[in-house]
């Protein structure tokens, strides 16, 4: 995979053939680029599967250790955009990214299960995101939701959260309000600027998930994901390996997003991901001293003090 504008960049795709039938999984590392805790885990994976010590019995399997070479080059989170906003292939590409996806998004295509690996920037416990409920709804219709639950919760972690999607494009009606007060606009006022690579895989009939392993520059983080990647492998059959039995996750849901509106605006503390709020608590304050308060008791997510205007500050969730 070549681009104008980093003609040294490539894209490694690595596969591996049972030779029984059952089912196509490819796990995802660094699709953001400072992400880099899956890319340590799969190299893990490469080099026991390269000698011997685990094999590929069904299915198949495969691994993409750098899915943005070009954020991962720099250390940073993009390239020329975010790789897991507005994931669609593109006949006439231009930003980096976009000759990416259309990479990226047929390997998807080609595979019934994804495993994308994530991190977070502040501190906080790993967990699993999911998608929506089975539905045939316009927005994120969906058939596997029972797989892709059951998936999670072999995965290691103790909290699933789910209501992506739809909290996102609540976001984009506010951000549309917003750009027609300001006049300005951009990408984040299109829903589809929400979905990423497990967005992308429900809606050309798989399903995946998205695990967020821990803060960046956790230790800890790059086991999260090798422990995962095999729990995958041995759940779904592809390689015989020891499962461990299901965790009773915690399930959240994402109900509200919250933007930056001016470079004033800030949060009350370091928030983590899942700190509990009471409701009217505040958690920031608009850059004209008004408070921004939980709307009810919950938690919350993705806490991002350096956002940028007119981008997600923060989630908040409740008990699904």
């Amino acid at each position: 995979m070549t681009s104008p504008s980093d003609p040294a960049a490539s894209l490694a795709v690595h596969r591996f053939e049972g030779s029984q039938p059952g089912p196509r999984l490819v796990v995802l590392g660094a699709v953001h680029g400072n992400e880099t805790c899956g890319t340590r885990a799969i190299e893990r994976w490469l080099a026991e599967l390269a000698a011997g010590r685990v094999r590929i019995e069904r299915g198949a399997l495969t691994l993409v250790p750098v899915a943005n070479p070009k954020a991962y080059g720099r250390r940073q989170r993009e390239g020329d955009r975010n790789l897991n906003r507005r994931l669609r292939p593109t006949a006439h590409p231009v930003e980096f990214e976009d000759h990416v996806a259309n990479v990226l998004c047929p390997l998807l295509g080609e595979h019934d299960v994804l495993l994308d690996l994530h991190s977070f920037h502040t501190p906080g416990e790993p967990f699993v995101m999911v998608g929506p409920e089975d539905n045939t709804g316009p927005l994120e219709p969906f058939a596997h939701a029972s797989a892709e639950r059951a998936l999670a919760g072999h995965l290691g972690v103790g909290r699933m959260v789910e209501g992506w999607l739809d909290t996102y494009a609540r976001g984009v009606i506010e951000r549309q309000r917003r750009a027609g007060l300001t006049g300005q606009a951009g990408d984040e006022t299109d829903v589809a600027y929400g979905v990423g690579t497990t967005e992308y895989m429900r809606s050309v009939g798989g399903y995946g998930v998205t695990l967020e392993c821990g803060q960046h520059d956790e230790p800890h983080a790059p086991e999260v994901a090798w422990h995962a990647i095999g729990q995958a492998l041995g759940w779904l059959g592809l390689a015989d390996l020891a499962v461990t039995p299901p965790q009773d996750l915690l399930r959240m849901k994402l109900v509200d997003v919250t933007d930056r509106w001016h470079d004033g605006d800030h949060l009350v503390r370091d928030w983590r991901s899942f700190d509990a709020v009471q409701a009217g608590e505040p958690i920031g304050h608009r850059a004209g001293g008004q408070a921004v308060t939980a709307p009810s008791d919950g938690w919350v997510v993705f806490p991002n003090p350096a956002a940028r205007v007119s981008h997600e500050w923060f989630y908040f969730a409740q008990r699904a």
